[in-house]
């Protein structure tokens, strides 16, 4: 359950009044099975006591006065060594300045200076200090030499001022971590749609067809595309229920969302969103959306009475398009995602895989989790083989499935 586990991150601290949000950024990384160890400047020690981390990570904590030389001991370098990724939160415009200019007059800084692995920065700072020509000219420095800076929010400030400044929320700056630290050279950078929720078909302004889907498995699909550094794309109907995995209980910031609510509407945004890729790196369409077979064939203004309608209704329906077998779909990578019932799952899957001209299929039986769960059980389906997951949480089916479709076109 923790996707993190054994995963060592290095967390600098430098002097915000924000620095009291690092205590959950730790017991976040924490939570998801990271081991974290903590450095702070001395300024934010008048913020927070080191005890305070050392109670959350259950590791000393590095400072100007807490550092050890001796064999095994704790100090900028042996923490250098020993993290897979530094990040820094909050951190301030003195701090970020000096990162830019190459200064190390601290334990934190040296430790900074010290590292050669993946960095993130997210400030934290009066918006004047933050558009300062000098801590632009930091950032973008900083970004040059390929180190991610999280972006601030815009909240009312300190100063009593509303602006641009604000550290970047917990949960955020924990997904941007995972991701640095789960993200596979296959995946990064590669353009993914995942379609998901059910489609809605409207009888009149008040009612409408739908089904029971929830959406969860496309959450977990998009959060897992996510991690693994894939540039991700989230066509989907309204979802029935909050997105949570473990301790992350909101989807990454940056995902692209796109709202559809009929078949037709997924239709067009997902054919949208094909034919603005290019051919490399070799865009991956995940098909998880439930979408009505049928829809009203002439859909109502304002509300139908019980009174003009009568004791029965017989609601005259069409079919909506196939979408997998409608989609222009060149040079795409398009996994579809099947649900059916026990007898003659497999052979329909197989079906389906030729019919629609996919490279694969998610199928899943009514029996193996019901509508709005959290956990699923998913075969694999290609032309050549069947490959069967375990039953566990959706966000670990997701991680399965796109080991198996990274093998499609890798190499």
């Amino acid at each position: 359950m923790q996707i993190l586990k054994g995963r060592k991150v290095a967390l600098c601290v430098s002097a915000s009044v924000s620095a009291y949000k690092a205590l959950d950024i730790v017991s976040l990384l924490g939570k998801l099975g990271a081991h974290v160890r903590v450095a702070m400047s001395e300024e934010s020690k008048k913020f927070l006591s080191p005890l305070l981390f050392e109670a959350l990570s259950h590791e000393a904590v590095l400072h100007d006065d807490a550092q050890s030389w001796a064999s095994g001991g704790l100090n900028p370098i042996a923490l250098a060594r020993w993290a897979e990724v530094l990040l820094i939160a909050p951190a301030t415009a003195n701090t970020i300045n000096k990162i830019a200019s190459g200064i190390a007059d601290s334990a934190l800084l040296h430790t900074v200076l010290a590292f050669s692995g993946k960095v993130l920065i997210a400030p934290a700072a009066n918006t004047a200090m933050l558009e300062s020509p000098i801590t632009k000219q930091s950032l973008e420095k900083l970004r040059a030499l390929g180190i991610e800076i999280i972006p601030t929010q815009e909240k009312i400030l300190v100063c009593g001022e509303l602006g641009d400044g604000a550290l970047a929320d917990s949960q955020e700056i924990v997904w941007r971590t995972a991701r640095a630290l789960l993200c596979e050279d296959f995946w990064r950078n590669r353009p993914a749609c995942i379609s998901g929720g059910g489609s809605v078909e409207k009888i009149d302004d008040v009612r409408y067809l739908s089904n029971f889907s929830s959406g969860k498995m496309a959450q977990n699909l998009a959060a897992a595309l996510y991690l693994r550094g894939a540039n991700v794309c989230l066509v989907h109907s309204n979802l029935a229920a909050p997105f949570s995995a473990f301790a992350l209980k909101t989807l990454p910031q940056s995902l692209q969302h796109e709202h559809a609510q009929s078949a037709a509407e997924f239709l067009q945004k997902l054919q949208k969103w094909i034919d603005s890729q290019d051919a490399e790196p070799l865009p991956y369409l995940f098909m998880a959306a439930a979408i009505s077979d049928y829809r009203p064939e002439n859909a109502a203004s304002g509300k139908r009475k019980k009174s003009e309608i009568g004791q029965s209704w017989n609601l005259q329906c069409v079919q909506t398009p196939d979408i997998l077998a409608t989609l222009r779909k060149e040079n795409i990578c398009t996994i579809g995602f099947k649900l059916e019932g026990a007898q003659d799952a497999l052979q329909n899957a197989r079906n389906a895989l030729a019919q629609k001209n996919l490279d694969a299929i998610c199928l899943n039986t009514l029996q193996d989790a019901p509508f709005g769960s959290e956990s699923n059980s998913i075969a694999f389906v290609t032309a050549r083989e069947c490959t069967r997951f375990e039953p566990s949480h959706k966000l670990l089916q997701s991680f399965c499935i796109l080991d198996s479709a990274r093998r499609l076109h890798d190499g």
